[in-house]
């Protein structure tokens, strides 16, 4: 599909990716982009990118309520971004290690299927649509002390696929992003080089425009997958043949 005149929701648009998606649709003639995040308030340096086309919205993706009232406001949606997301520290034996858990699950992998179920048949109304579901590096191998983060991702990976295939007849596009390291406060912890916001997101706007379901936009993401992206792709494909017709 054509980014150009395309209507765009984001979560998690205050900051980081989130942001830089916002400013990547501009950048490629996005219509409308509805951006989004936990305090209304935190989003005003996002609207001054572009005040006429930037819709701001307070959204948590944990709260349903809140999730069915921004898809009533966002009808004409033809791109969903979920980018909203959490991540803790510290491993699976530590004292708050299920409570982590639990809040990042609740975030990365419910909260992201709950964005899904509410915005899929508006996406189908409005001639099919995308949808973008970022992932991890840490979707296919866990990384210790990142380690429910790592599963929630893992989780996460597993619906999109799921997504993908439940979707494929109404014609919605479903893209999972794979990035190594952000530089991004939430990765701030994280050693190594890292590639910036604006990168992934303009990658991922040419693999919507290409028709292309899975994002490497980095070195490291690209060096990990190099070798593992064609099988793991052949797999899917084979499972999603399960789907009753």
């Amino acid at each position: 599909m054509n980014i150009q005149e395309s209507v765009a929701f984001v979560t998690g648009a205050n900051r980081g990716i989130g942001k830089a998606y916002v400013e990547a649709l501009v950048q490629a003639g996005a219509r409308r982009i509805y951006a989004t995040a936990r305090s209304v308030d935190t989003l005003s340096n996002v609207v001054t990118i572009a005040p006429n086309q930037i819709i701001p919205l307070a959204l948590d993706v944990t709260d349903l309520e809140q999730v069915n009232a921004a898809s009533h406001a966002a009808q004409d949606v033809t791109i969903l971004i979920n980018n909203a997301g959490v991540m803790g520290f510290g491993g699976l034996f530590t004292p708050k290690s299920v409570e982590t858990a639990q809040w990042e699950m609740n975030t990365n992998y419910l909260g992201t299927l709950s964005m899904v179920r509410s915005f899929a048949p508006i996406l189908q109304r409005n001639g099919g649509g995308a949808i973008v579901n970022m992932l991890s590096v840490v979707s296919i191998a866990n990384a210790p002390v990142y380690g429910s983060y790592s599963a929630s991702k893992a989780a996460l990976n597993s619906l999109t696929q799921n997504i993908r295939a439940e979707l494929a007849k109404q014609g919605t596009q479903v893209i999972g992003v794979f990035p190594g390291p952000v530089e991004t406060n939430i990765a701030e912890g994280i050693p190594g080089d890292k590639v910036e916001p604006i990168t992934v997101a303009k990658a991922v706007l040419q693999a919507i425009e290409q028709g292309i379901e899975d994002v490497y936009p980095d070195p490291v993401s690209q060096s990990i997958f190099a070798a593992i992206a064609d099988p793991l792709k052949a797999v899917e494909k084979q499972f999603a043949g399960w789907l009753p017709q």
